[in-house]
């Protein structure tokens, strides 16, 4: 199972259910896949394609979501 957390601009973030606990998020788009660690800060973790104007946009848009995504973490894995 791998919930989407939100959309934006046709990038979906969300998580994978059975992975690593330490808190993150995966982001997917047609032209590929960031994984963005959200504690204890936000910090790219992995990139499959994507350009790094889509990174730093990305890094962004984690970053005014933080506390959603955290949030939306938190409820999904039960912590």
């Amino acid at each position: 199972m791998s919930p989407t957390v939100f959309r934006y601009k046709g990038y979906r973030f969300y998580f994978f259910s059975r992975e690593e606990k330490r808190m993150h998020v995966h982001i997917y788009c047609s032209d590929g896949e960031a994984k963005f660690w959200i504690e204890p800060e936000v910090l790219l973790a992995k990139n499959w394609g994507l350009s790094s104007p889509q990174i730093n946009e990305l890094a962004n848009v984690v970053k005014e979501h933080k506390d959603e995504i955290a949030d939306a973490w938190n409820k999904h894995f039960g912590s």
